[in-house]
């Protein structure tokens, strides 16, 4: 017989232990804590601690460990020389683990503290909400449904839709057998409606792409899904911080359709009455023309509100590249109003993570699949939550040290520009922000020079002078026009500096015929070949090195004024189309290295992968070659092109090939402007949403009441843990955020509608909220910011 405390003490080594307690007239069996979960109520076998649960719990989110690598590893643990037998408990494992991660989520979402119990749990309640993301109630300022227009912007819902081929799932069990146990309370929507709807509408077929040839949709009815029960997965995510909504999840059956992803869309937006959204979607220059008239053939519950909801949509950023010229102005964030600095690419940053565990969940039956990945799902939610300190504390730096520079850089741009052309231009971007029918300021509505087209116009123009008479030629075939376009395509064939013999040899004919007729235009090129640097025998030149004297390289050279002209135009022609090269080159390139970072594995594609980058990179060089400025005069007019000038668009300045002629530039200023508005509404709408939560923790801890005593007790101390969670997250989001006004403030420089709007705000509402509280990080705070 022992005390009480050395039981307790040396229990926790020997949990398997039975403890047996004098109660006066016998020893009876007690339980100093239930710590272990069984695999079935009905006659249980196997059981395991909480311990092990939560170290592979933990484990399986960090490292992506299979539950087959944990419990083999477990197995290794007590004997790792094979002989000792040790009897199979995996299934069974399997079955714990499924329970562990559903009861924690139930847990976690405060519904062992509702007199109702678990059968009474909504659609999407086990979901971890982004605390960004507008919640009546919960994170938005009273009266903000009767915000003025010019402000209800700030309260608009950002979402981007994407799927994901890589979460197969084998055609293996079925529902029956091995249902969900969350059922639509998190993630995955319902899977009895969501298959329900689809069945109905199984014979409709796809409707083509109109604008490039969308593989996921327009092969959507012809991929093979044999051996397959779902082909991926389709999303909607928050797009600002990358969160997964509730019931945003489902399986595809055939690729990427329509119907998936409108059922998908609508459940997420169920239990949302926000009054704009933005919607960020690959294919959404195809997906948005059906989209309310697909809504009509939804259940009822899933209908939106279509004459008070407007919905804007958008193609992400790296995406709208592959969509046609009129895709690109029309679904562009850049060119969007009220959305900041958003790239729409929201779900492809939570691909690289979910994608490690797609090995494991392809071979799990379906209920088991879709809370596992709901588990993941939420692990994701929380660790974005947990960083969101920080993250929006850089993202509000980044957009304040941008602001400037893109300020600067537009004051600059327009100090070229007339007021009055500014002035009209404001206006018609003004007028077709506010209604999108009008039109549209950024569709380029003049013709682009192009090296050919000038081609054809020299030509056209010297058979208008022959019908009228007039003839400048030389030659009877080689016309003046003909010869300086010649010698451009010779001296660009000079650069290419092939090797090959036969390429050489093909290469030295047409010079040699061309300087020919080069003599009858240009009589003192003789001259210049017999007393220049390379005064040799032309037989003794390589072709890459015979001079060809274009009438640009040579200076005080009496000739026909028509052929300057030509070279003129036809070299002003060739550095467009050789900046348009570039800048498709850079576009093209990047492009390459993301789909090979996140598609290409193994050695041989990665190689073959980087060939083509190569050859990318090679063409990039040629294009440069092209535009090359023979004339110092030239360079009022074309601008030359800098090594540091070639680089593809990003977050920092934006090199001038990016705002030259019809270039598609990224942020601008307003942009900017608009970012810091959204970041901080967005960082009050978390502090508010914390302290919603605080409240309502502390609420759940008096909701039940049970009859025994300790159970009470554990019910009240977990939900004042986790309100002292949430209140100490909050304070530290505060400490993080507690000097934002006052970069902020000092970036404002003009006051605007923004800034204006900004200050009536910040000192009234988001001031109290960051700096209340915060502690020595704010002593300074009210006299910088009432200054």
């Amino acid at each position: 017989m022992y005390c009480k405390e050395y039981v307790i003490e040396h229990h926790r080594c020997l949990p398997l232990h039975i403890v047996e307690k004098w109660n006066g007239l016998f020893f009876e069996h007690i339980s100093l804590k239930k710590t272990w979960l069984v695999s079935t109520t009905t006659d249980p076998q196997t059981a395991t601690t909480f311990s092990v649960l939560r170290l592979y719990h933990l484990l399986s989110f960090k490292s992506k460990v299979s539950a087959y690598e944990f419990y083999h590893s477990l197995a290794r643990c007590s004997d790792n020389t094979g002989l000792m037998a040790i009897r199979d408990h995996y299934a069974p494992f399997m079955h714990m683990v499924h329970e562990w991660r559903h009861l924690q989520q139930l847990q976690r979402a405060g519904r062992g503290h509702d007199p109702s119990g678990v059968i009474a749990t909504q659609t999407g309640e086990l979901a971890v909400i982004c605390p960004t993301c507008p919640q009546p109630g919960r994170n938005l300022p009273e009266g903000w449904e009767s915000a003025e227009l010019n402000l209800k912007w700030r309260y608009a819902l950002f979402i981007a839709i994407d799927t994901n081929f890589r979460l197969k799932r084998k055609a293996v069990s079925s529902d029956r057998v091995d249902p969900s146990l969350n059922t639509g309370w998190a993630y995955f929507v319902d899977e009895r409606e969501y298959k329900s709807y689809l069945n109905d509408r199984v014979t409709e077929q796809q409707e083509r792409s109109t604008c490039v040839s969308h593989n996921a949709i327009n092969m959507a009815d012809t991929k093979s899904s044999h051996g397959l029960a779902a082909t991926g997965v389709g999303t909607v995510d928050c797009a600002q911080h990358d969160m997964k909504c509730p019931n945003g999840v489902g399986d595809l059956q055939k690729e990427e359709k329509y119907l998936n992803m409108d059922y998908l869309v609508l459940s997420t937006l169920a239990a949302s009455s926000v009054p704009v959204l933005n919607v960020s979607y690959d294919i959404a220059c195809q997906w948005s023309k059906k989209f309310w008239a697909q809504m009509e053939t939804m259940p009822t519950h899933l209908h939106l509100p279509h004459e008070t909801l407007d919905i804007r949509y958008f193609v992400p950023k790296f995406h709208i590249g592959a969509h046609i010229e009129e895709c690109q102005i029309a679904f562009s964030w850049n060119f969007g109003k009220f959305v900041g600095c958003t790239d729409g690419e929201a779900p492809e940053r939570g691909w690289a993570n979910i994608n490690q565990v797609a090995s494991s969940t392809k071979e799990m039956s379906p209920g088991t699949r879709r809370d596992t990945l709901d588990d993941y799902f939420g692990d994701w939610n929380w660790k974005k939550i947990a960083a969101l300190g920080w993250t929006l504390k850089h993202k509000m730096v980044d957009a304040l040290k941008w602001k400037t520079e893109h300020r600067h850089a537009l004051d600059e741009l327009e100090s070229t520009i007339h007021p009055v052309l500014i002035a009209a231009w404001r206006g018609e971007v003004e007028a077709w922000e506010e209604d999108s029918t009008n039109l549209n300021p950024f569709q380029s509505h003049v013709v682009s020079i192009t090296l050919a087209a000038m081609r054809s116009q020299l030509a056209d123009s010297e058979a208008s002078e022959l019908q009228a008479g007039i003839n400048c030629s030389l030659h009877c075939d080689i016309s003046p026009s003909v010869l300086i376009s010649t010698g451009i395509d010779l001296e660009e064939q000079q650069y290419q500096k092939e090797t090959l013999t036969h390429h050489t040899n093909t290469l030295q004919c047409k010079i040699d015929t061309w300087a020919c007729i080069q003599e009858l235009y240009i009589p003192t090129v003789p001259a210049l070949h017999s007393s220049g640097p390379n005064s040799a025998l032309p037989t003794s030149l390589k072709p890459q090195d015979f001079p060809l004297y274009l009438l640009s390289a040579l200076n005080d050279i009496e000739c026909d004024q028509r052929l300057h002209e030509n070279e003129w135009e036809l070299h002003y022609a060739q550095a467009l189309d050789a900046l348009n090269e570039v800048r498709s080159h850079l576009c093209l390139r990047s492009h390459m290295y993301k789909f090979k970072e996140k598609n290409i594995r193994g050695q041989a594609a990665s190689t073959h992968a980087q060939a083509l980058i190569a050859g990318v990179e090679a063409r990039k060089d040629a294009s440069i070659n092209n535009h090359k400025i023979e004339k110092v005069s030239w360079e009022a007019i074309i601008h030359p092109l800098e090594t540091g000038d070639i680089r593809p668009m990003g977050t920092g300045m934006i090199s001038w090939i990016w705002v030259a002629h019809q270039a598609d530039n990224s942020c601008t200023e307003d942009d900017r402007s608009e970012e810091v508005d959204l970041l901080l509404e967005e960082m009050w709408r978390v502090l508010a949403y914390l302290e919603w939560e605080i409240g309502a923790w502390r609420s759940c801890a008096t909701m039940r009441q049970l009859n025994k005593v300790p159970e009470q007790e554990g019910l009240e101390a977990y939900a004042f843990r986790q309100a002292g969670l949430c209140a100490d997250m909050r304070r530290s989001f505060q400490g993080i955020w507690h000097n934002v006004l006052v970069l902020v403030e000092s970036t404002i420089d003009v006051v605007d509608e923004i800034s204006i709007s900004y200050k009536q705000r910040s000192q009234e509402q988001l001031y109290s909220w960051v700096l209340k509280e915060a502690g020595a990080h704010a002593n300074n705070g009210p006299q910088s910011i009432a200054k």
